[in-house]
């Protein structure tokens, strides 16, 4: 068709209405029309090549499927305030569609069943916002795997159930806050430039662990990676805090304590001032031990003055010698406590240095 197909208002079709493999060099226009297919496909536009928009903003309804899989579509596909849908499984079926510009499904946009709109390419935007999906609870509200888009914006109208998949997609811009996001969202292999809005981690972290197959370590590096990317180096941390800390939970149980402890003393070298607050903490412990209960020296003809700061210190790190535990043994109950120091030191030089070549590894 050398035109447009003006189909819009007073338009109504009971059955299903078919346009596979039509070419169109102008616009596909269905506002306010009303095509109705419960039973099945309500419109069959697969291989569809449109020069202009497929319009079905502003009070479309399609009662059934509405099969777009492998269109070519050179402008918008605008289905702001679009009803579809009705009682599948699936809504919109868009697999493999390319877009020239935005593709819409905003603004009042209703679905009653899954959007599957797997390995997409849209040029510009891809939204979201303000749309209702209905599904059951913990059923496949969007699948949009391995897809392309300038801008993603994702912010369903609430209350927002299902589950969004979003595996390997690959965006400028990702939009939404998470309490727009339905209650699982698959984001392993996503790859985005720049969040917005701009919020603290702590805001974004509770929607990786909306992951319905529990934890990929990928979505925290992107994220982290993002926030590195502009400028956000504690966010970045604080991201890379809470992958370790979701990662802990699927180790075995020697792992479990190891990390565990890396948390506790050097927040896995992402909190490098916990092992500065730790060593002070027992630093001030053993110096009023030792300052109540002083050591035995070893040489009682000529002891050097005894020290009880420096006599923690020489305890606590392993790898210096400040002279005084070699001049000073305790004896009894005294070597217990004595023990115990030793050993802390070389758990916090440990951990701090695991925490460093983290660091170095990452910078």
């Amino acid at each position: 068709m050398g035109g447009d197909i003006q189909a819009g208002t007073g338009l109504r079709v009971d059955g299903c209405a078919d346009l596979r493999d039509t070419s169109v060099r102008g616009s596909v226009v269905l506002t306010r029309a009303v095509l109705g297919n419960p039973a099945g496909t309500v419109l069959k536009a697969n291989r569809l090549h449109i020069g202009g928009d497929l319009n079905g903003r502003g009070g479309l309804v399609a009662e059934g499927i509405v099969d777009l899989c492998d269109a070519r579509v050179g402008g918008g596909v605008l289905f702001e305030g679009a009803s579809l849908g009705a009682g599948h499984e699936t809504a919109l079926r868009a697999h493999g569609i390319d877009v020239g510009a935005e593709f819409n499904c905003c603004d009042g946009f209703t679905a009653r069943g899954r959007l599957a709109l797997s390995n997409i390419t849209v040029r510009s935007k891809v939204s979201f916002a303000d749309a209702r999906v209905d599904v059951p609870a913990g059923r496949p509200a969007l699948t949009s795997r391995r897809s392309t888009a300038s801008e993603l914006t994702l912010g369903l109208a609430p209350p927002a159930r299902g589950t969004v998949d979003l595996s390997h997609t690959r965006v400028t811009v990702l939009r939404g806050t998470p309490d727009g996001w339905p209650e699982g969202v698959r984001m392993e292999g996503v790859v985005y430039e720049s969040l917005l809005p701009q919020l603290p981690a702590r805001g974004r972290l509770p929607l990786l662990a909306r992951d319905p197959q529990g934890f990929t370590p990928q979505p925290y590096e992107q994220l982290a990676s993002v926030y590195r990317q502009h400028g956000h180096d504690a966010d970045a941390r604080t991201v890379q805090l809470a992958k370790q800390t979701r990662l802990r939970a699927t180790l075995p149980w020697p792992g479990r304590v190891w990390s565990r402890l890396q948390d506790v003393t050097v927040g896995y070298g992402y909190r490098p001032m916990r092992a500065v607050w730790w060593l002070a903490a027992i630093m001030v412990s053993g110096t009023l031990l030792f300052s109540r209960w002083p050591p035995q020296p070893l040489d009682p003809g000529r002891p050097p003055r005894f020290q009880p700061a420096v006599y923690t210190l020489d305890l606590l790190l392993p790898l210096v010698d400040f002279g005084q535990e070699r001049a000073f043994s305790p004896d009894g109950a005294l070597q217990w406590p004595a023990v115990l120091l030793i050993c802390l030191g070389w758990l916090l030089a440990t951990t701090a240095a695991a925490g460093a070549n983290r660091i170095l590894r990452r910078a």
